[in-house]
């Protein structure tokens, strides 16, 4: 059996090779992103696995499908860059991996939001021009004294609830879906509610069509002038200019973002020259924080997700299903 990895980071190296000895499976790495360009370095493999951030088109899935590749284990959470329906034509399995370690994004949320809450950034940027001072426009509201909303509840969303309900703070859900397992730590509530009453809004649901855009404008204005909004999902689920007009005018007090939706543009790329104009905007700002996707970059989490998808690769490879099909 022979799988080949794309867009293998030089961490997950040695997992990947721990791997293929245990398993006895010949993996080739490949520091390339899967593209319509490279497919064809997979005829001759069994299998295949690649990141999920950058959009993959029908040309790999009918190259795929050429060189009687069944499958596509992506090593990550969101598949929203995968043509399911183009997958599915063309007989190809997509596998994602729902649960390689929730707490990771969850403690990444967590930590955006404390810093913007205790206003270090605004002291920093004061700091760097020589004032040390501080005022009414930097004091801070203490995390138990706080209603955090989640949009979202799945298992990052409740390792956030639970992280948040630990610290003392009153947390509020928002998710079509009733976890019961979850009731120690929120209490769910519409969408509106969620977003009139946190003090934090942190995101963590699925882009899907019903989700795409879902904090907009009009949203936007529904959150407290003192509120911070923290997205650890997906850049599209957020009006990005409406983002930054709120911010430019005082309408919520600040922004944790670990992703845009732009961000396949330049996020994973070493000394970029030309960045997009809304992403310059933001990193001005002394109230938002900008990470290039790397809530999930754990030493557990790059493991994990490592092992689950080749696992899925070789089990689907030798006829089995996964329950990590996302089609």
């Amino acid at each position: 059996m022979k799988i080949i990895c794309y867009a293998v980071l030089p961490l997950e190296v040695p997992y990947i090779k721990d791997w293929a000895n245990k398993n006895d499976v010949e993996v080739k790495l490949i520091r390339e992103e899967l593209s319509a360009t490279n497919a064809d370095l997979a005829a001759g493999f069994d299998g295949v696995s690649s990141e999920g951030i950058t959009p993959v088109d029908e040309r790999v899935y009918a190259a795929f499908e050429q060189y009687g590749i069944k499958q596509l284990a992506i090593r990550q959470v969101g598949f929203d860059n995968q043509d399911v329906a183009a997958a599915s034509a063309h007989g190809i399995t997509l596998t994602n991996v729902a649960a390689y370690s929730p707490r990771a994004i969850a403690e990444m949320g967590v930590t955006q939001a404390m810093y913007l809450l205790r206003k270090v950034g605004i002291y920093q940027d004061r700091m760097a021009h020589g004032d040390f001072t501080f005022d009414e426009k930097t004091i801070s509201t203490e995390i138990f004294n706080c209603t955090v909303g989640l949009v979202g509840a799945g298992h990052i969303g409740g390792a956030t609830a639970q992280i948040y309900s630990a610290l003392g703070a009153k947390v509020l859900t928002y998710d079509p879906f009733y976890d019961a397992s979850l009731e120690p730590f929120t209490t769910y509530a519409d969408l509106d509610t969620v977003l009139e009453q946190a003090d934090i809004v942190s995101l963590h649901t699925p882009l899907l069509p019903t989700t795409k855009g879902i904090i907009s404008a009009s949203s936007l204005k529904k959150m407290k002038r003192s509120s911070i909004l923290i997205n650890m999902a997906r850049g599209e689920l957020v009006d990005t200019e409406a983002l930054i007009t709120a911010l430019e005018n005082h309408e919520i007090a600040g922004a944790g973002l670990d992703t845009l939706a732009d961000e396949f543009e330049f996020y994973g790329q070493d000394q970029v020259t030309k960045l997009p104009a809304d992403y310059q905007r933001l990193s001005q700002m002394p109230n938002v924080l900008v990470t290039p996707h790397v809530a999930f970059f754990t030493k557990l989490a790059i493991k994990n997700s490592m092992e689950i998808a080749l696992n899925d690769a070789k089990m689907i490879i030798t006829g089995g299903k996964s329950r990590n099909a996302v089609n």
